[in-house]
């Protein structure tokens, strides 16, 4: 195991076991597959969902899948799929765009409320991310007062980098990751926009009095941190309280970061990666006032949803931090020591689906969603 550039240590140089699923499960289900911890079963829960993005775990243990073109389906323990809720907002489903992620609100089991984002359309053909507030019925059949609590600004024809995920704060308030819309990557240092953010709002849409750049008349005031190109990964560490984020390269350069206040994390500035042409990007690897990542990979695994496990049914797992991939086509365990990340480990590769979303459910185990006109939701569990 080496260490990357700046002391970071790099995915090309991690160590890594890629498990593979026997070639007579390949067309059985459940599918058992190796991994370095031992051996484990992967389950399909549900399948025939249209690019599932986002998922939320129901108290009853049910959940909550949102569907890309805009549609939310509820999911019971049994795997019944239900028809799409009614209610929901309308979406601008093209590209990337679409209905994204979904959150709880901590209060839920009392106020039935919830949160979503998702691509909106917006006046010229525009569009930009936009979150927005909803109840859920008792059925969970429809959503009712529905509500824009927030609204990236400015809106952008493109149909890429939207970001977004979802993920409270302890002490209450909602952290968005927000995509810089590709061709507008410069945007990422410029604090007028929200374009390549991560803002920080009260679940009313309010701006929280200590953000960090309250009271400037050159930054808008939701802005956390900044110089992110389009994170789709986000989570709390519940060891500390903080807020990580995964961020999306060009060509190389995914990164893991502790997304803290104030900070700038450098894209399109600094980056371990390069243009998709191969050209360089900014001015290098490094530079004085930006953030370095923790980790990252070169070349890219196009990363996507993530999760800190703390459960009971992989005790092994318990502290490592999974990342779906995308262009990999991999669910990736992390592993770490507080803070510091000592490797990797790949697992699924024979599986060959976009994993979309990692999540730990209430049981212990672990979700996955898989990207693609007919995606499903896996359980992993251990085998035995």
């Amino acid at each position: 195991m080496s260490i990357g550039l700046c002391g970071r240590l790099s995915a090309a140089a991690a160590l890594i076991l890629l498990p593979a699923f026997d070639a007579a499960a390949q067309n059985a289900e459940p599918l058992r597959a190796k991994t370095r911890q031992g051996e484990i079963v992967v389950e399909t829960v549900a399948s025939g969902l249209a690019h599932p993005w986002g998922l939320a775990f129901l108290p009853d243990g049910a959940m909550l899948v949102t569907e890309r073109p805009g549609n939310i389906r509820r999911i019971s323990a049994d795997g019944t799929v239900s028809n799409p809720l009614a209610g929901t907002p309308d979406v601008a489903a093209r590209g990337q765009g679409g209905l994204l992620d979904i959150a709880l609100d901590p209060g839920f089991a009392s106020n039935r409320t919830l949160y979503l984002t998702y691509a909106e359309p917006r006046r010229g053909g525009g569009a930009g991310t936009a979150v927005a507030r909803a109840r859920l019925n008792n059925d969970a059949s429809a959503l009712g007062d529905v509500t824009v609590i927030f609204r990236q600004e400015p809106s952008y024809s493109g149909a890429n980098h939207y970001g977004s995920r979802l993920a409270f704060a302890p002490d209450g308030t909602l952290f968005v990751t927000l995509g810089e819309r590709f061709n507008l990557r410069d945007k990422a240092q410029d604090l007028t926009t929200h374009l390549g953010k991560v803002v920080r709002i009260g679940t009313d849409g309010s701006v929280p009095g200590d953000n960090p750049f309250v009271g400037r008349q050159d930054a808008r005031p939701e802005i956390w941190s900044y110089g992110h190109r389009n994170a789709q990964s986000a989570a709390i560490n519940p060891d500390t309280g903080e807020l990580w984020t995964i961020e999306h390269g060009a060509r190389g350069g995914d990164e893991i970061n502790i997304t803290r206040k104030g900070r700038n994390y450098g894209w399109p500035v600094i980056s371990y990666g390069v243009d998709y042409s191969g050209a360089k990007i900014g001015e290098g690897t490094a530079k004085e006032g930006m953030e370095q990542p923790l980790y990252y990979w070169d070349p890219s695994i196009a990363p996507s949803g993530m999760a800190f496990y703390t459960g009971d049914a992989f005790p092994q797992w318990r502290g490592s931090l999974f990342t779906g991939a995308l262009v990999g086509r991999v669910l990736v365990r992390i592993e770490r020591n507080g803070d510091r990340i000592l490797g990797e480990e790949r697992m699924l590769r024979d599986l060959g689906e976009r994993i979309r979303d990692v999540r730990q459910g209430p049981d212990g185990f672990l979700y996955l969603l898989t990207d693609s006109s007919d995606g499903r939701v896996l359980r992993l569990r251990p085998a035995g």
